[in-house]
């Protein structure tokens, strides 16, 4: 695979497949020909680009936002394709790594519009520490958000508070006032994605009994082998990433799937403690913990009772 660096001419760039260090705005600017007014957040329209991406391997450096109006290219995720639907918002952050899949025959300026800022933009403001409950940035393509008329209106004149902010001369107060109307936008796609899941409630719930005869199953099967379940195992089982899982499961039952785990892991504790005649170790290494004194404390953690006080009392 060929290593394109950003300090090139970008000239014929569709021809081949190139991975991308995104790591600052010019950076981004300098692929689709725009101008950077800011160097640390920039608006983009792709219709009007000068450039072109073709396909890609993208490492994101930064933080990305990306209304998509119309099919015209598709993104891979891990192993699996995502065409881009009417309406629909992608969000990424610095770690992530995107393939971005051009298409010759398609529009080469396809109708994109999006904020990408570098977290340093934030730095000393309310949005450093916020933008960590956001898990939305951590979600697939395939979990995209999908936008109603009027929560297109409201995206779009966010984009246009921050464009216009941006193409102000930098000041000292330019970065608190980006950042604010950044985090306006991502508290108005923070409200979508919870009416997002709302409206889905009825395939949510089909994914929460998955979730849950899956994970009685996994304490009376053989995965037990592999230790303690990870909320990732359960995730990739669903086919979606887990953020997306953690944030579906929660807003369905009212617990986070990691708390799931942990409350079936003590139900098949005490039953075997009560009913069975292994020793503490034993339960401990059959529940798929490494270490019986780890078993010990989250036992006593969760019940105030230690297993061994937890078997005397219950037999």
């Amino acid at each position: 695979m060929e290593i394109c660096v950003i300090r090139v001419n970008f000239a014929n760039m569709e021809q081949t497949h190139r991975t991308i260090e995104l790591d600052t705005v010019d950076a981004y600017n300098r692929i689709y020909g725009f101008e950077t007014r800011h160097p640390l957040v920039t608006v983009v329209d792709l219709k009007e680009a000068n450039g072109v991406l073709g396909t890609a391997t993208i490492k994101y450096g930064l933080y990305a936002i990306f209304l998509k109006n119309g099919v015209n290219c598709s993104l891979r995720y891990g192993r699996r394709d995502y065409d881009f639907q009417e309406g629909t918002v992608v969000s990424f952050s610095p770690g992530q790594v995107v393939e971005v899949k051009g298409d010759a025959g398609n529009d080469p300026h396809p109708d994109v519009l999006g904020v990408l800022f570098h977290p340093d933009l934030m730095f000393g403001t309310p949005l450093a520490e916020k933008i960590k409950s956001f898990s939305f940035f951590g979600y697939s393509e395939l979990e995209s958000l999908h936008l109603s008329l009027e929560e297109r209106a409201e995206f779009l004149h966010c984009l246009e508070m921050i464009r216009h902010e941006a193409e102000r001369p930098v000041d000292h107060h330019s970065g608190a006032l980006l950042s604010g109307y950044i985090q306006v936008l991502v508290e108005y796609l923070h409200r979508f994605y919870d009416r997002q899941f709302i409206t889905r409630h009825k395939v949510n719930s089909g994914i929460v009994d998955s979730f849950q005869r899956e994970l009685r199953e996994y304490f009376k099967g053989v995965q037990l082998k592999h230790g303690i379940p990870s909320v990732g195992y359960f995730a990739d089982k669903a086919n979606l990433s887990a953020g997306y899982f953690s944030d579906l499961i929660r807003k369905e039952t009212g617990t986070s799937p990691k708390d799931l785990i942990s409350l079936q892991l003590l139900s098949e504790a005490k039953y075997r403690l009560a009913t069975g005649r292994e020793d503490i170790s034993e339960v401990a290494y059959s529940l798929g913990f490494e270490y019986p004194a780890h078993f010990s404390r989250m036992f006593k953690r969760m019940t105030g009772k230690s297993p061994s006080e937890y078997r005397r009392i219950n037999n």
